[in-house]
């Protein structure tokens, strides 16, 4: 199965386990972070402007976009900030299924009902993923 795993890159690391995790399992996982650039986490802002406003920002937001419109399931890690709920709707738009992993601080409002279902560990999330594949 094709994933996309939409968080914020303060979620790299639990993006890059989940990732190795599925990977094992035999899925493709269509990553942001090996696609991107891990040092945008740690830009200034006017860094981050020009980096967004440049040729490799807007292949990265291609890829993202791409990938979250074709993929056969996107998980999405919270809480994270408005561009992964932008991908979230791009998906849903999509009719793409969406798990989430649900954290508690997760503060989207009546936009949590484009998650078609809601996890709060790794092992509930693998094993609907196992479930589905």
């Amino acid at each position: 199965m094709r994933i996309y795993i939409a968080a914020s890159w303060k979620h790299q690391h639990a993006v890059e386990m989940l990732t190795d995790l599925l990977e094992t399992r035999g899925h493709t996982i269509l990553s942001w972070i090996r696609e991107g650039r891990p040092e945008e986490a740690f830009l200034s802002q006017k860094e981050l402007t020009h980096f967004i406003e440049s040729a490799e920002g807007e292949r990265v937001f291609d890829f993202c976009i791409s990938s979250v419109t074709s993929a056969d399931l996107i998980i999405y890690i919270g809480p994270s900030g408005c561009d992964a709920w932008a991908e979230i709707g791009a998906a849903y738009g999509s009719k793409i299924p969406v798990f989430g992993l649900l954290a508690k601080a997760e503060q989207v409002g009546l936009m949590r009902h484009m998650i078609k279902n809601w996890y709060s560990s790794i092992s509930e999330l693998m094993a609907a993923v196992d479930a589905i594949s």
